[in-house]
This record gives C-alpha cells, sequence and structure tokens, in this order.
C-alpha cells in the first residue's frame, strides 16, 4: 500500500518540531544547487518582515499569504505582500502569531496561529537530502508543503517573479503554464508556471545567478492559477481569497510592471469538522525546480564538453522529471527524514543538541554548491567555490567539506573528485603539483592549460591524497551510507530503459551495494586507485621535495596571505606522503610504500623539531616565527586516516583486511609491539590544552595573527580533543550561532569578539560547512576505531597554560640563541 500523503507530511512535521534550538540568522527554504538557492533572510525576524533572499543577499520575489473569508482578513505569512495591499473596504491586513522555524537537515518549518480562529498553518520546506538515491539528489527541485488545520475555512496563496530566472532585472522574461492529464505515468496531474529569460546566455552568470535555465513551480491542477501585475494579483486574492485562472501573455522586463505567477487554494475546514471540539487538517503541495541543459561546460578527457544534467539520463523531458518529482514526493520525504533522524541521533552522541542543530544547518549549504550530471553509469558532482571567488571545483574547497561526503556518502566523494582526476590525467595541466581547480568561475571549467592556477602546490597535493586515502579506507571498510535502503510500498519506478544501462541504480531510483553489483569496496578501492595512480604517485614526489619546509605560498586559508615555513602546511603534505604509503600499498607497490613510510617517519620527527615551540605548549604558526602560534587544525587527517588507533590495534584494520601478527622471532626473543601511531599522543594533548587556553567569545581563532576563525578548521581541531575542549569549542560556537551579527548563510570566516560578524572578505554559503561533520567523520573511519585511538586525551584535565608568558617565552629563547650566534 502506498503511503498516504497526510500521514507522511506528519511524520515530517513531527520530526523536526523538537529538532532546533539555536537561532541563525538566515535559514534554508529551496536549496539544491548554486543557482536554486533560496533563504529565509534575517530568520529572527518574523518572516513577513523581509523578503526571501538568493544566498548572495539578493532578494527574490516570493510571497505566501492566508485569507479567512469569514472575518474579509488576509496574512502575510512569509515576504512582504503587505507592502502592496493597500487600505480597502473588502479586506483587512493582519498579521498572524508567528510559532517560529524548527528545522533538521532537510527541512525548514514555519509555524503559524491565525488569531481569533483556531486555524494553525505550517510552511514546510523540504530540499530532500537522500544519501542511498544519487538519482533522487540530482533533481534539481525542492517542495514546499502547506499544511492547514482548524474548523474555519481558510485560503493559501503562493507567487513568485521574475527574479527567480535571473539576477539581472533589466531583463525580459516569458512564461506559460502547462497542464498534466492523469495516466498510467502521472499519479497527481499538476499544472506547472515556467519562467525563463527572453534571451538565454548559457553558461553565464549575473552576480552569480544563472542566466540560463527556466524556473518551474507546480502545483494539483485543482488550484487556482493567475499570472499580471503584481499589485492586481495580491489585491485581487485579499479581496476575494481566491484567483481567476487568468495568464498575462504580455511578455516583459521582470520589473515592468511586475510580472508575478501565482497559485492559490481554498480549503473548506468547517465542513471537515464533525464537532465544536474537533478539527480538520488539509495541505496543499508545490513544487520548485530549475531545469538547465547544459549545467557546465567542462575540458574532459574527449575536450570541452556541454556536460548535461545527471536527471536528463532518465527522462526525455523536463516536464516528466517535475511530474515525476512531484509524485514522489512520499519517497523523497522517508529518505529524508530518515536521513535526518540518523543525523541527528548521530550528532547528539558525538556533542549535543547544538551540535545536532549545527551540522543539521550545514547539510543542505554543502549540497547547495553542487550540479549533478555524467550519466547514471558515471556520475559526476561539479562544485561550486561558493562566494569567495565563485572557482570551479577548487580542491581546497573540497577538502574542508569533504567528512560531510565521508558521513552521508562517500561515493559522492569519489563522483567530485572524478573531474579534476579526468582532467589531469588526460594531460591538460602541465605542471607536477595538484591543480587549484578546474576553472576560474564556475559554471566553466575550462581548465588552466598554462598551469597559472592559484598557486598552493604543497596544499593540494595534501589535500588530494589524504581525501585520496579517505575514500580508499571507506570502500575498504565497506563504509556504506548507514541510512535506509529501502523505499516505501508503492513507490514509483523508473523506466527499464533508465535502469538496464547501468549497475549503479535499482529501478526505484536507489543506490546499489557492492554486494548488488557482484564487487566488494576493497576491489572497488582498488580499481579506483589503479586508473589514477601515477598520478597520486606524481603529487606524492612533489611533497617529498617541498613539504618539509615549505617555500613561501599561500594555502587554503588564502585570506590570510603568503607566508613561508608554515607548521600546519607542512603537516599536512607529510600526512599526505604517509597517506601515498597506503595508497600504494591498495595497488602491491610495496616498493613505494615501504619507501613513502619511511620518508613520512623521518619527516615527521624533523617537523617535530622545526614546527614546536621549545617549551611544547604549542605548534608555531611558521617555523621561523617565535612567538606565534596555530590552529593545527591539519592533525585531523592523522587521526581520520586510522594513523593513530589503539594500542592494541594496528594501522591496517578493518572487516576486509587482516591484521598483522605479533609473532615471535624464529628461535624465540623478545615480542616487539609495532608502532600504531604516526603523531605522538603528546602533540595531541599540547594542542587540546593550547586550544582551552586560547578560547574565545565565540570559538578559536585561527591563529595569533587575528581574531578571526574558520568554523570549518575549528570542527577539523576540536575532533582531535578531550572531550572537555570539544565541548567548551562547541558551546562557544552555537554561542555566535545564536548572536552572529552576520546576515547571510551561514559563514565559514567570523570574527570570535565583537559582534562575530564577517572580518572581510565576506564568505557565505560555502560548502566547506561540510567541515562541521569532522566529528561524524571520524566515529565512522577505521571501522569505528578511529576515535578509541584519541581516549588518552580524556584521562587528565587540561592544563592551565599562561599563554602570554608561553609566547614570550618562545621569543625570549630565540633572542638568546641569536645573541649566541
Amino acid at each position: 500500500m502506498r503511503l498516504s500523503l497526510l500521514p507522511a507530511l506528519a511524520a515530517l512535521a513531527l520530526a523536526v518540531v523538537d529538532a532546533s534550538t539555536l537561532t541563525p540568522p538566515v535559514l534554508p527554504l529551496i536549496v539544491r544547487n548554486p543557482y536554486l538557492s533560496i533563504w529565509y533572510a534575517h530568520s529572527r525576524d518574523d518572516p513577513w518582515e523581509n523578503w526571501p533572499m538568493f544566498w548572495t543577499g539578493s532578494t527574490v520575489g516570493f510571497a505566501i499569504m492566508a485569507a479567512v473569508p469569514e472575518t474579509k482578513t488576509v496574512y502575510p505569512l512569509l515576504g512582504r505582500s503587505q507592502d502592496f495591499l493597500r487600505h480597502s473596504s473588502s479586506y483587512n491586513v493582519s498579521f498572524p502569531k508567528y510559532g517560529g522555524a524548527t528545522f533538521d537537515a532537510s527541512t525548514t518549518n514555519l509555524t503559524y496561529a491565525i488569531q481569533g480562529t483556531d486555524v494553525k498553518i505550517t510552511l514546510s520546506f523540504l530540499s530532500p537530502i537522500t544519501p542511498t538515491s544519487t538519482f533522487r539528489q540530482s533533481l534539481p527541485a525542492g517542495y514546499l508543503t502547506c499544511i492547514v488545520e482548524g474548523s474555519t475555512d481558510v485560503s493559501l496563496y503562493m507567487d513568485i517573479n521574475g527574479e527567480w530566472a535571473s539576477g539581472n532585472r533589466d531583463n525580459k522574461i516569458e512564461w506559460r503554464l502547462s497542464k498534466s492529464a492523469k495516466s498510467d505515468s502521472v499519479r497527481t496531474p499538476i499544472k506547472t508556471w515556467s519562467i525563463t529569460r527572453r534571451h538565454e546566455q548559457l553558461l553565464t552568470e549575473f552576480w552569480d545567478h544563472a542566466e540560463w535555465g527556466t524556473i518551474h513551480i507546480s502545483a494539483p491542477a485543482d488550484v487556482e492559477h493567475q499570472s499580471g501585475e503584481s499589485n492586481d494579483i495580491r489585491r485581487h486574492f485579499a479581496e476575494h481569497g481566491s484567483l481567476r485562472n487568468k495568464i498575462d501573455d504580455s511578455y516583459r522586463g521582470i520589473f515592468e510592471d511586475e510580472p508575478i505567477f501565482a497559485f492559490s487554494k481554498s480549503f473548506k475546514l468547517s465542513g471537515k469538522s464533525n464537532s465544536s471540539s474537533e478539527v480538520a487538517q488539509d495541505s496543499v503541495l508545490f513544487t520548485f525546480a530549475l531545469t538547465q541543459d547544459p549545467v557546465v561546460q567542462f575540458a574532459s578527457a574527449r575536450g570541452l564538453t556541454w556536460m548535461r544534467p545527471l536527471w536528463a539520463s532518465c527522462f526525455p523531458t523536463a516536464q516528466e522529471m517535475l511530474q515525476y518529482h512531484y509524485d514522489d514526493f512520499d519517497t523523497a520525504a522517508f529518505l529524508a527524514s530518515n536521513y535526518s533522524e540518523q543525523l541527528a541521533k548521530d550528532a547528539y552522541a558525538s556533542g549535543s543538541q547544538d551540535y545536532q542543530d549545527i551540522a543539521a544547518l550545514s547539510a543542505r549549504q554543502v549540497l547547495g554548491a553542487t550540479q549533478f550530471s555524467g550519466t547514471p553509469d558515471s556520475p559526476i558532482i561539479f562544485l561550486k567555490e561558493i562566494s569567495s571567488n565563485g572557482n570551479f571545483q577548487t580542491v581546497d574547497v573540497i577538502f574542508p567539506s569533504f567528512p560531510f561526503f565521508l558521513y552521508t556518502n562517500p561515493r559522492w566523494l569519489a563522483y567530485l573528485l572524478e573531474p579534476l582526476l579526468e582532467h589531469q590525467l588526460s594531460g591538460q595541466y602541465p605542471n607536477n603539483y595538484s591543480m587549484h581547480d578546474l576553472g576560474t568561475h564556475f559554471p566553466n571549467a575550462t581548465g588552466h592549460g598554462d598551469g597559472n592556477d592559484e598557486y598552493m602546490p604543497v596544499e593540494e597535493c595534501g589535500d588530494m591524497l589524504i581525501m585520496g586515502l579517505a575514500l580508499v579506507n571507506a570502500f575498504r571498510d565497506d563504509t556504506q551510507p548507514a541510512f535506509v535502503r529501502t523505499v516505501p510500498q508503492g513507490a514509483l519506478t523508473l523506466s527499464m530503459e533508465s535502469t538496464k544501462k547501468t549497475a549503479l541504480i535499482d529501478q526505484y531510483g536507489m543506490d546499489r551495494t557492492w554486494e548488488d553489483m557482484g564487487t566488494t569496496g576493497e576491489k572497488a578501492a582498488a580499481n579506483w586507485v589503479r586508473r589514477s595512480y601515477k598520478l597520486w604517485d606524481q603529487w606524492t614526489g612533489y611533497l617529498v621535495r617541498e613539504s618539509l619546509v615549505p617555500a613561501n605560498q599561500l594555502c587554503t586559508d588564502d585570506f590570510a596571505g603568503w607566508l613561508a615555513n608554515q607548521t600546519n602546511l607542512a603537516l599536512k603534505g607529510i600526512i599526505g606522503i604517509k597517506a601515498m604509503s597506503e595508497i600504494a600499498d591498495v595497488v602491491g607497490d610495496k616498493d613505494q610504500s615501504k619507501r613513502y613510510s619511511n620518508i613520512a617517519d623521518k619527516y615527521i620527527e624533523k617537523w617535530q623539531g622545526f614546527g614546536l615551540s621549545r617549551d611544547k605548549t604549542h605548534a608555531k604558526l611558521a617555523y621561523t616565527w617565535y612567538g606565534s602560534w596555530t590552529t593545527l587544525y591539519n592533525i585531523f587527517a592523522d587521526a581520520l586516516l586510522c594513523f593513530h588507533l589503539p594500542a592494541d590495534t594496528l594501522s591496517s584494520t578493518g572487516p576486509n583486511r587482516p591484521q598483522d601478527s605479533e609473532q615471535l622471532p624464529i628461535g624465540g626473543g623478545i615480542k616487539t609491539k609495532p608502532k600504531s601511531t604516526f603523531i605522538p599522543d603528546e602533540i595531541y594533548k599540547m594542542q587540546s590544552d593550547w586550544y582551552h587556553a586560547v578560547l574565545q567569545r565565540y570559538g578559536l581563532p585561527l591563529d595569533s595573527r587575528h581574531l578571526y576563525t574558520k568554523s570549518d578548521w575549528e570542527f577539523f581541531a576540536a575532533a582531535v580533543t578531550s572531550k572537555k575542549v570539544r565541548s567548551e569549542i562547541l558551546q562557544h560556537v552555537a554561542t555566535w550561532v545564536n548572536e552572529t551579527a552576520t546576515d547571510r548563510p551561514l559563514t565559514d570566516l567570523y570574527e570570535t569578539e565583537g559582534n562575530g560578524g564577517f572580518p572581510g572578505p565576506n564568505f557565505m554559503a560555502r560548502p566547506v560547512v561540510g567541515g562541521h561533520f569532522a566529528f561524524l567523520a571520524l566515529e565512522r573511519a577505521c571501522g569505528g576505531k578511529a576515535s578509541e585511538g584519541l581516549k588518552f586525551l580524556d584521562e587528565v584535565a587540561p592544563v592551565e597554560i599562561d599563554v602570554e608568558q608561553a609566547l614570550r617565552a618562545d621569543m625570549m629563547e630565540n633572542k638568546v640563541e641569536m645573541g649566541e650566534l
């Protein structure tokens, strides 16, 4: 039996009622990719006080109202529709009692009560995260369910304007209304407004808005519709509680007699209540989509290619995709709810209620930077470096986000790395280190044939090798998404033609497991590495030459400027070399494996002499910068990659890998215990204590140069501290979420003092908040044993450090040495 609509909705609504206690400045509404990204601006204010916004902060026309015919009163719910409702004897304008917002990983719920009645309204925005269905995740569309309950009749109204279709308000737009009829392939007939620029500009942006593609909003076929001038339509609804089913076909500019595209639905709740004490419930489902074909252009192995959306492999037309998406709501909501519930449990167990909220708040933002392309048999995920500079597939933006992908679905990380590997394997990049990005600005991945991309060679090589081994380990340990793999009874099926071409998805659009595909994670890991092995080896060779004492260059924190001999950057490169020793072992290259392991061991010993303060209280920012300190967030990779396991566990562990034995030498002798850690315990403890000492009001500063921080690196660092210090950092970040003066989707760069605002540059909506999943990724790593290797951190309380004295002592000792010279 197919899930009924309202029980599914009710379950989804109940799942998020208690799911959020933090009050961030902005909340996601419909967030699917860099161009379909609509947010609730100033979310600490009532939703009708501001227009919703695109991630950049530019407003979009998006109005929702309720009307109660009995009292001739109209209530703005979202957006400033009241500005269009002049005083009239035909209606009154009032505001509801706003019950606030709750959210989970996929859903944002806004709740209202109509005063003087028993009517309650919930606006439930769903951008479903479906880890076990890559196909559904690729659909560039989201849902809005309007749920009403009470015993008084009420009408709901929703409209959008042309700002959804272009960032340039001077552009002219065109629109149409289409309808579907019930058939074997159509469960719920829908009507759809489709809006596009009159003259599209393929693969171009205007202030980060796409200037090509079509916006679609869909509703059940029985709702009323109307397009036309904004004042006229909104006032007509306020007066009549309905629309006229008319289409204004005078195409014009976005703000030329501003055309809007509206739906309305009347709910006869009074007729559904059997007694004065009983209330009825009803709902209407709307969907929002942005279809683009192509989605990007990519300098692939076969040359510059216009890449189609992944969904286009399954549906011949956009209309068929829209219909499927609408009819698939129950399944999408079921999968999304399962992910949200499991994430909530895991995050709460790993941190606290605050961590649960931060992880939930971050999830849609990560995926809001992605575009799914390729084919069902060979998916690709493209990523935009949102807000910082718009680069395409930036390696050091994927890196901070990758804990999200390791936790949610490791295969998605493989799909992210694929275009970088393909492009460089094809010989289109001339340097012997990893490229920084695939293109200067998304959506154009035209490469850097001249080799003049942003210069971060140690950073990018280390990033790729660490992510490469993390993915290999996830495959070998068979770290499948820990989420539901079944669909509700009666779920939609894809056409046989779509699914017979691929081994990756089944007829219900669900990802197949390694076992389903007749292979193992061990084999998949080896095949993945073998194809691109020469790149991994090449990048490691660069690190052997350049990482121990890094030359003057940028690291991922490029806003802080160039710096030579960076302690944290060197550590990343050294861990990258160590990672390659494991990668080489995967393909049976034992000689290189041993060579790189020996080099890494030597380098880490030397690094300790170069990079730590003389009193061993902290890591310096740079080898020769005495009296400085840094957040040593790259140490996270040591634990994540299983280089710091419990004493009784070897580094090569997992369900498919045998553990080494500890045999006695032939002829007797002493049984020797193999080395199980790469970076000594003392360094973890040292940094944990230091963070406790330098923590500020809103978190852990990045280093001694400024009081600003990066939230992704805070979570990388906190993941490998004691539970007490982790909790302290988490509490301070949660305080920042509640109090920050920033007014954009969650920033990762902020001041840890003052009002917690932007330090300049102003980062926003970036996918790097995937780093907030560092706790969760670590707990899944190494067959669940990675965290066990850090239990020693909780054996004693943090040491109290006089920070000023420690830094002064480091500088004074350097002066003494310089004087002796």
